[in-house]
This record gives C-alpha cells, sequence and structure tokens, in this order.
C-alpha cells in the first residue's frame, strides 16, 4: 500500500510490501519511491507473443492506449473523442450517486480540456458506474477520497493515458520551503492522480475535502460545492481501516480504504 511520509514538506508515495499503491514506475522490486500523491497503481503487464503497439488519438490531446495495462474484464471502453479544436470554455455539471450521498461536480473545460474530455467519456461509458472509492487520506495537509479505478486496489486504468495539465492558478502552500514546489488544493477541488511519470493518468481521480498541500502536477479539471463536500465530510468521519505503516511497523490511520465503504453507482451528466 502506498504511505505518506513528510521530506521538505514535499510528499513522497512509498510502495511498501503491504500492496501494490503506486505503478507505472514499477514493475519489479519492493519499494519505489514517486514525489507526489496521489498515485495509481498498476498491474502486471499483460505479455503477448507480438507486444500490441499504442496508438494515439488524432486530435490534439493524444490519447495513448497502454496495451501492456488493459483496462479491467467489462470497463474496456476504447479511446475518448479527441476533437480539434477540443472545448476549452464552459462548464459542465457530473453528478456522482454514491452509497454514501450524492456528490455533484462542475468541471470546468478552460482549466483542463483534455482532462474533462476524457472524464465525460468515461461518464457517458458508465465505466465509472459501480466502482468503489478505494481510498482515503486523513494526513495532517493531505485530505482526500480518491476514486476512478474498478479494480479498489488503486491499480485499474482505462486502458488509456491522457496528456499532463499542470495547473497554473493553485497558491503556494504557506510553509513549502524555498526549492520546493508545493501548491494548495483548496477544499472541493476535483483533481486526476498519476504515478510521477509524464503524462500517465487515466481515470483515477481525487476530491479534495479539506485544503491539502501538493505539488501542482496533478491536473485540476473542476470542483465540488457544499452538497459533495458535505458527503466527503461524512466519509472522512467515518474514519480508515487501520493498516501498519510499513517503514516503521506502527498502526497506520490516516490512509487506507475508508470505513464507510464508498461505491459510486452512477455517474452522469446533468443539463
Amino acid at each position: 500500500m502506498c504511505r505518506v511520509f513528510r521530506h521538505n514538506n514535499v510528499r513522497r508515495a512509498v510502495i511498501g510490501l503491504l500492496g501494490p499503491m503506486a505503478a507505472f514506475v514499477v514493475l519489479t522490486g519492493c519499494t519505489v519511491t514517486v514525489t507526489g500523491l496521489p498515485v495509481a497503481a498498476t498491474p502486471p503487464p499483460v505479455t503477448t507473443t507480438t507486444p500490441a503497439r499504442p496508438v494515439v488519438s488524432s486530435g490534439p490531446c493524444k490519447y495513448t492506449t497502454t496495451p501492456k495495462f488493459p483496462a479491467p474484464p467489462g470497463k474496456a471502453v476504447g479511446l475518448p473523442t479527441d476533437p480539434d479544436p477540443t472545448p476549452n470554455t464552459g462548464t459542465v455539471t457530473v453528478t456522482l450517486q454514491t452509497t454514501q450521498g450524492a456528490i455533484p461536480l462542475t468541471l470546468d473545460r478552460a482549466e483542463a480540456p483534455c482532462t474533462v474530455q476524457s472524464f465525460l467519456f468515461l461518464v457517458r461509458q458508465k465505466f465509472f458506474d459501480n466502482t468503489p472509492c478505494h481510498r482515503l487520506t486523513a494526513d495532517d495537509t493531505l485530505k482526500v477520497l480518491q476514486c476512478g479505478d474498478p479494480t479498489g486496489l488503486g491499480e485499474g486504468g482505462p486502458g488509456y493515458t491522457i496528456p499532463d495539465e499542470n495547473p497554473t492558478t493553485l497558491t503556494p502552500a504557506p510553509d513549502a520551503q524555498p526549492g520546493t514546489s508545493v501548491d494548495v488544493y483548496p477544499a472541493g477541488t476535483v483533481a486526476m492522480a498519476n504515478t510521477g511519470e509524464p503524462n500517465s493518468g487515466g481515470s483515477q481521480f481525487f476530491l479534495v475535502y479539506a485544503d491539502s498541500e501538493l505539488p501542482p502536477t496533478y491536473a485540476v479539471f473542476g470542483h465540488t460545492g457544499a452538497p459533495g463536500l458535505a458527503t466527503l465530510n461524512t466519509i472522512a468521519a467515518g474514519g480508515i481501516v487501520p493498516g501498519t505503516d510499513p517503514q516503521t511497523g506502527q498502526p497506520e490511520t490516516t490512509d487506507g480504504k475508508p470505513k464507510l465503504p464508498v461505491t459510486i453507482t452512477n455517474a452522469g451528466v446533468s443539463g
């Protein structure tokens, strides 16, 4: 399982012996350090006699298939539409109906047009329906719920990656040390998880329920308001299934599965 440790005010995700919670960057070995959180894990690559070549969409977003890391069974949806030009103005409302309450999202095409286009594609393909939110963090400066992996293990994706659209309007964290790049992701932010490698986002995303500090390397593509935050705060108040810190062997209570099981039963575009 991916654990978080503070180092010069930059969070580092470490792959320990408790499970695979980061990916693409980890194919062998049992411990790897990746800058930033949240991260998404990848299952062992699928081997074939003749490896398939990645397919890249023809539009400006350049969505790229990951033949060695396909979508989980029943969730293969192909590549998103990649119109040229990609819409980059306006907002779209998506509502996540979950077992703990509704989380309405307002997606902002201007902030991350390719990410929004991909997310809407997955919503319309029912990719997120009946999938769990597999990770809850409650560290001092990292409070997020992570969703979007059909496997529930932190290692599933849609079978393709999306381009980086790093945020440019976040505020630097007040306690960031010189030479580091850490920003505040405000409560209500909706952003994409990635592995720390360039252009490695897919379907996993995270919902910020209290101001959090992270490197500005996670595409911010929308926000949720008071109703969504109310649902997120209910989930957070339920606590985290305790685990064990792989470095210290001590109980880990700030990073793991939410005690209140959270499943996205339906994701739909509103209006």
